[in-house]
């Protein structure tokens, strides 16, 4: 139910749209003495009607008459007192919480970073790096400043000449320190960890050293080397013949180049690949290896998947550590769109370190335009009172005796104090005691001093979300109205069509007629394990000439999932162009993804005729629930009466 009210809501959630025309805050009508202002419907109009938005008569008066239809509806809600209902104040303050997070956090954080990462990730980034170690053990202050100096005083005469040689000297990194330093290619985002380094990366120009760059792992000197388009991700499948252990050398395996002859004179690659591939794992699927990115595979295999440019395509044959391969596209996954992206990457930023840096920006920036004046002294004091023995434990409670004076004053209203800091403190005990078992009160106290500080921040912000942001007040509007609109309909429409049987019954008595099956067909589909080794053309000519079961019992229920549903006759082309009659089939598909080999069936024709009541209960309930609310709606519109000012809506009308 709270889903149907969330998307309800959503109906009238808005994007502002100005016309110099007139002002915003001319009145357009209202509703029970409740004004709706010009600026109110733009809002609801824009955003609804999307780039239909065209301000003409017609379309102006069919959603104002939409929306005056929203706006009874509202009045009738509070006249029935359910603004005051303390469950629905309470469900809307749990929304506001939910977006007011989203919407500051979101908004100014984690949308800035998705965008950021998603214009990177249509790059490849080739480069090297000399990386400089911490030793064993967590690292001292002055471990780290002697390391930065040591990579500091090592870029002083590095080049892009010199780069690989340098990195062959001093470099810590294991993996690279053999070619140079060179990593080679890489996409954003970077590993965890390492957002600094792809930050610095993306942002240098060709063959210009970067760094110190600081990570979990010591500190980075950079060079990009080079830059193309992103490849991507490919989904393919192999025929691999196997290097014997211990040969690194060998001639091209004659398997393999029968398996292009066999290709070559049109054998499909399934039944090629379950014969000549010693991939035991793919074999039986068509060498089936999904998708995969860059440096996932040695580069030679990688650099042939990517060369092919149509799905269907085999390469020439390849070397790897592994054997020789022949490879064939699938398909090819490109840059997907930002909105279908959007989840994917939001979740990575999230999980990164630079998600918390820009947090604290933001934080820093809040600081910067509230007029913040933090009192470090008074807790100061605090602090020095706290003593280990009872503030890290359990038992401790707040001093009810705490200085008065403020700890935290923003802008002219907001301020908190001791009080609340304690208040913290006691309800965190589980952290502040986990804390204490590694450091004293003082250090503990200042800690989570500091993570309250940034919470009082956050929360003045919130707080400020309608002043400051004109949208967030239309969204709360809209979330507040859309409460009550599904309330008051809930009640006086949607529970008295499901609970009225007799009205319903006669409802449906007086529009029989509506409710009528046409002819349908029902339809079998068919899905064969690749791996039962059934010969699939046998399955399909069995399955035409007989019925499901009979199916399934001589070819072995283990193998073959088979499932029936019912198409009305103008749906049935849909299913693979199956035609009216009994019989017809759809051709055999392979699927190397599932391992299946599909195909349907019609199973039986069935006459047209009208619908029981059980059959159509869920429609004629929607269409009875439809004419109680037109009924709602003309009863609300003499008792609410809604008054238009014509003048302000010609205005409004683009001439």
């Amino acid at each position: 139910m709270h889903v149907v009210k969330f998307f309800l809501s959503l109906t009238f959630f808005l994007a502002a749209f100005s016309l110099a025309a007139q002002k915003d805050s001319d009145v357009l009508f209202t509703v029970d003495d409740q004004e709706v202002t010009v600026g109110e419907f733009r809002y609801i109009y824009g955003k609804t009607s999307s780039d239909k938005a065209d301000y003409q008569e017609e379309s102006v008066k069919e959603y104002l008459d939409l929306y005056e239809r929203f706006k009874l509806k509202v009045a009738r809600a509070r006249s029935m007192g359910l603004d005051t209902v303390k469950a629905l104040q309470r469900e809307l303050e749990g929304y506001r919480r939910q977006l007011a997070d989203n919407y500051l956090v979101g908004k100014q954080v984690t949308n800035r970073l998705v965008e950021q990462l998603y214009d990177r990730r249509k790059t490849d980034i080739e480069f090297s790096h000399i990386l400089l170690t911490f030793k064993e053990g967590t690292p001292s202050p002055a471990d780290t400043l002697f390391l930065y100096n040591r990579a500091m005083t090592a870029k002083k005469s590095l080049t892009a000449a010199n780069f690989a040689e340098t990195a062959k000297n001093i470099s810590d990194d294991n993996f690279s320190t053999s070619r140079g330093g060179r990593i080679g290619y890489y996409n954003a985002p970077f590993p965890k960890g390492m957002h600094r380094l792809e930050a610095a990366l993306y942002n240098a120009a060709p063959n210009e050293v970067v760094g110190p760059i600081g990570t979990s792992l010591g500190y980075h000197l950079a060079i990009k080397t080079n830059t193309r388009p992103a490849r991507g991700e490919m989904e393919v499948g192999h025929i691999l013949v196997r290097k014997p252990e211990g040969t690194d050398k060998m001639p091209v395996p004659v398997q393999l180049q029968s398996a292009q002859n066999m290709l070559a004179n049109g054998t499909d690659w399934s039944v090629v690949a379950a014969k000549i591939s010693e991939d035991s794992k793919t074999k039986d699927n068509g060498g089936y290896l999904g998708y995969f990115g860059i440096n996932k595979f040695e580069p030679a295999f990688e650099d042939a998947a990517f060369t092919l440019t149509k799905d269907g395509q085999v390469s020439d044959i390849i070397e790897t550590s592994a054997g020789f391969h022949l490879i064939r596209r699938i398909s090819h996954k490109s840059v997907q769109p930002l909105n279908d992206s959007r989840p994917l990457l939001e979740a990575k930023v999230k999980a990164d370190g630079r998600f918390d840096e820009a947090k604290k920006q933001m934080l820093q920036e809040i600081r910067k335009k509230a007029d913040v004046k933090e009192n470090k002294a008074v807790f100061g004091r605090y602090a020095a009172t706290l003593a280990d023995s009872t503030f890290l434990d359990f038992r401790w409670k707040p001093d009810p005796n705490a200085e008065k004076t403020p700890l935290l004053v923003i802008g002219n209203g907001y301020q908190v104090g001791l009080e609340q800091f304690q208040e913290s403190l006691r309800k965190d005990s589980r952290k502040r005691v986990s804390m204490g078992r590694q450091s004293d009160a003082a250090t503990v106290a200042t800690t989570l001093y500091d993570e309250w500080i940034d919470k009082q921040l956050m929360a003045y912000a919130e707080s400020r979300l309608e002043a400051d942001f004109p949208e967030f007040a239309a969204l709360m509007r809209e979330y507040r109205e859309g409460i009550l609109l599904f309330e008051a309909t809930k009640i006086e429409v949607w529970d008295r069509a499901s609970e009225d049987t007799t009205g319903l019954k006669a409802f449906f008595a007086n529009h029989r007629d509506d409710y009528e099956w046409e002819e349908r067909a029902t339809v079998t589909h068919y899905a064969i394990n690749a791996k039962s080794g059934l010969n699939v053309a046998e399955v399909l000519s069995f399955a035409k000439e007989n019925g499901m079961d009979a199916t399934l019992d001589k070819f072995g229920r283990a193998n073959i999932n088979a499932t029936t549903d019912v198409y009305e006759m103008g749906r049935l082309a849909e299913v693979g162009g199956l035609e009216a009659k009994v019989g017809s089939s759809t051709a055999v598909i392979k699927d190397a993804r599932k391992s299946v080999s599909t195909f349907d069936k019609v199973e039986a024709l069935l006459p047209a005729r009208k619908k029981e009541l059980n059959e159509a209960r869920g429609y004629v309930i929607a269409d009875y629930q439809d004419q109680l609310e037109r009924e709602w709606v003309q009863l609300l519109r003499k008792r609410y009466p809604v008054q238009i000012n014509k003048k302000v809506l010609s205005k409004l009308i683009k001439s």
